[in-house]
């Protein structure tokens, strides 16, 4: 919390920037979650294997994913939105960002019509990739759809978005997709997260609250490395 009678307004404002799958969503992920609701687990799955391990596009991943996911519903998004196992106290950290006076965004490769729901949980943007609206009528935009590297640039984006800067921000993550980003600020948490981010982070948690991760901050940061 804030020191008693220090002014929020006497320092820079911090824009904190969570990544959605593995990190704000404990082991799991917005497409692993879909698919359970249309019976398709092992076929994502499979398909989540070739992007971690055998390079397949996120783009690739997406048109594929939207062939599997045919009929699915609004309804059903909703289902597996609020059935995912989601790290506790999300909403409590982000109240306590916004009284802080500063920001806090999700950006993911996951689709925008799972990461959009968020935003009532206290999320002052989300920015994930762009797909057809619901029910299915089209296919995917390959453009719409981000990679890794778009991290980084949607983060300078919301930097002039808010006024802040990319000096100031700091980024929570779990994987191989959050490499740029943790790279591109000075202060990055890894939650739950596998060897793509050895080094890169300034913290390290492992756990089921996001409460605790972000109390991370308040302590001294180990040098990168």
């Amino acid at each position: 919390m804030e020191s008693p009678g220090k002014n929020i307004h006497d320092r820079p404002r911090t824009l904190h920037l969570f990544d959605l799958d593995g990190t704000l969503i404990r082991g799991s992920a917005a497409a692993v979650e879909i698919s359970r609701q249309l019976g398709v687990s092992a076929e994502i799955a499979e398909l989540e294997r070739e992007f971690l391990t055998a390079g397949l596009a996120p783009d690739e991943f997406a048109v594929r994913a939207r062939e599997l996911w045919a009929e699915l519903t609004a309804a059903q998004v909703e289902t597996a939105f609020e059935g995912a196992p989601w790290l506790a106290g999300i909403r409590e950290v982000w109240a306590d960002i916004r009284a802080r006076g500063d920001y806090c965004a999700v950006i993911t490769l996951s689709p925008d019509f799972f990461v959009e729901r968020l935003l009532p949980w206290g999320a002052h943007a989300t920015h994930g990739s762009r797909w057809p609206a619901l029910p299915f009528t089209g296919p995917v935009d390959r453009s719409g759809i981000l990679d890794t590297a778009a991290k980084v640039r949607i983060a300078n984006e919301l930097c002039k978005r808010f006024g802040v800067r990319l000096e100031d921000c700091v980024a929570f993550g779990d994987s191989m997709s959050d490499a740029a980003i943790f790279a591109s600020v000075p202060r990055a948490v890894a939650v739950n997260a596998d060897h793509h981010l050895t080094g890169l982070a300034t913290h390290t948690y492992r756990g089921g609250d996001l409460r605790e991760a972000f109390e991370l901050l308040s302590t001294r940061p180990h040098s990168r490395g």
